[in-house]
């Protein structure tokens, strides 16, 4: 795949403190001209053009990396976590030989924005993909092209739903007519986007004898006359296909059969992007009763669907939108929120499989894996479905690293309170595979936490989460004309402190205005405090802390250099 021109920044290792030294270079034009100990600067072309090694110390690649993502599982459904009705064995034994961190943040939804910080480590602020179909910047980095240049050649099982940089392409590629193309550096071993109807699901289901519709997707409806459908909820019925022949069992027999080939005879390097739970909000028979439509708690959020349209201009829009607000029906909602969760048992159960047999094989004793998803699912809260906005349940995923090395050990089984973000992933894959982060990263390694070397490490570490969301339509240019706004008002940042949740909009305040939400005396976000004087002076706080985060983390791809008259001064500061 032809990825463009990217300039790479090669330098000199940390110091023990995290501070990088001052160093004076010459600049040096030639690709993969750099000799990894000294800073200077190299062109790199393509996925697997030669480039500088940017090395931690003397640190090689420890091993195997295994990094999953499931698609649109909120962080409160694990059974380990405390969930009242979700049971998640497979995940639970996971964070048991791992740590699992318990205050992890997507930082923008949906699903390609949301890849796109986790594959560049950064905010959307700066790697600006902010919708499905925004293209994302060729010039950075990501997951596959670091494990590239530590030596791994990166595999592919499922999608990565980029939307691949135009200027990078002939005018008539058609993937230039998707956002969900695969990110430049991986090795595609499996590709299934869901847009096309998933083509490799629909091949592997033809393999197997089962007859398949014209579009795969048709698979997902409702078995017609299914005994009992008509005493449940709409999702209730089952998929028309069996259990055993579900997008997940795919992906798992693809990675075994890759593994089993050879491919685990040298290190290896595997994303495994698994689509469920997200919707289609229908399961197999076998998964699609497994939890009952009174199961579980009341939903948060005002108890009236009409009270929480009111609560903000751009909420009753949501709610009002078909396939964004939920049923309105109380068990056809309280039916699909069970649905949702049955869709979990099944990735859970198939994950087991899937860890048990590596076990076997010995495959997980020099394996890093992490496990996380790009998103959450409002479920029905907030009369919501999908994942959208400036609703925790749609940012707040799981986050489970488990790190194979003794020095990892005496945090086996730990929970991590600490508010860690996507922007932190990249960091921490690169850490294992010997790279020292790329200068772009707005997060850093998770290391410190897994292995608990300092109770004091790693310092100074974020208090708050920051998240964005993007609502604006280049296409038809909706909520642009709804709102009198124009693209770039139609913005969202979100502040979420221990204490408080500053929502801001980027329109002006007399159309869409603040949100702050008192998060010990109002968990469920029903009440905007913005408007109360009372307020005024918390508004001023949390504005200046948010104005404060967003400096701080502005693009620092050359701010670190100095010309000077003996040649280019660089220093790089640790994240903070």
């Amino acid at each position: 795949m032809h990825a463009g021109m990217m300039v790479a920044l090669s330098s000199r290792a940390l110091s023990p403190e995290g501070v990088r030294p001052v160093s004076v270079q010459k600049l040096d034009h030639t690709a993969g001209s750099g000799t990894g100990s000294e800073p200077s600067i190299a062109c790199r072309a393509g996925a697997g053009a030669p480039a500088t090694r940017r090395t931690v110390g003397d640190v090689t690649p420890r091993g195997n990396v295994l990094f999953i993502t499931v698609d649109q599982w909120r962080g409160d459904c694990l059974s380990a976590a405390g969930h009242p009705v979700v049971r998640t064995p497979t995940l639970d034994r996971l964070a048991a030989r791992g740590v699992r961190f318990a205050n992890h943040w997507a930082n923008i939804a949906p699903c390609g924005p949301s890849r796109a910080t986790l594959h560049t480590g950064m905010y959307a602020q700066n790697h600006r993909s902010v919708l499905n179909g925004t293209p994302l910047d060729d010039r950075f980095t990501n997951t596959a092209r670091e494990a590239r240049l530590a030596g791994y050649e990166p595999a592919l099982f499922g999608y990565t739903d980029t939307s691949l940089d135009p200027r990078t392409l002939p005018a008539d590629d058609p993937r230039l007519a998707t956002y969900e193309e695969v990110l430049p550096g991986f090795d595609v071993q499996l590709f299934n986007p869901e847009s096309a109807g998933s083509p490799a699901w629909a091949k592997w289901l033809t393999a197997k004898g089962v007859e398949v519709p014209s579009n795969p997707q048709d698979l997902y409806l409702a078995r017609d006359g299914y005994p009992g459908a008509s005493d449940h909820g709409e999702t209730w019925a089952p998929t028309r296909f069996a259990k055993e022949h579900s997008e997940t069992v795919m992906v798992v027999e693809a990675f075994r059969e890759w593994l089993t080939r050879g491919a685990g005879d040298a290190p290896w390097f595997a994303h495994l992007s698994f689509i469920r739970p997200h919707p289609p909000y229908r399961n197999p028979e076998g998964y699609h009763d497994v939890y009952a439509a009174d199961d579980g708690e009341d939903f948060r959020g005002c108890a009236a669907r009409d009270d929480e349209m009111a609560t903000h201009p751009l909420a009753g829009v949501a709610i009002s939108l078909p396939g964004v607000g939920c049923p309105t029906d109380e068990r056809d909602r309280r039916q699909l929120r069970a649905t949702y969760w049955g869709a979990m048992v099944e990735v859970d159960d198939r994950l087991g499989e899937l860890f048990d047999w590596m076990d076997s094989q010995g495959l997980l004793a020099d394996t890093l894996v992490v496990l996380t998803s790009d998103h959450g699912e409002q479920g029905g809260d907030h009369w919501l479905v999908q994942k959208l906005g400036w609703w925790d349940e749609s940012y707040h995923v799981p986050m489970i690293v488990v790190d194979p090395r003794p020095e990892a050990d005496a945090t086996r089984g730990a929970v991590i309170e600490a508010v860690t973000e996507h922007v932190d992933v990249l960091p921490t894959l690169c850490e294992w595979m010997g790279l020292e982060a790329p200068l772009q990263c707005d997060g850093r390694p998770l290391q410190p936490f897994v292995h608990g070397t300092d109770p004091d490490d790693p310092k100074p570490w974020r208090s708050d989460a920051h998240w964005e969301w993007d609502f604006r339509d280049p296409v038809m240019h909706l909520g642009e004309d709804l709102f009198g706004l124009t693209m770039e008002q139609c913005a969202v940042g979100v502040l979420r402190t221990p204490d408080y949740k500053l929502v801001h909009f980027a329109a002006p305040p007399d159309v869409l205005p603040p949100l702050l939400f008192d998060l010990r005396a109002d968990p469920g976000q029903v009440t905007n405090l913005a408007p109360d004087p009372g307020y005024a002076s918390v508004m001023a706080e949390l504005y200046e802390k948010m104005l404060r985060w967003r400096v701080e983390h502005l693009d620092r791809t050359l701010t670190g250099h100095f010309l000077s008259a003996t040649g280019v001064v660089t220093r790089r500061d640790p994240r903070v």
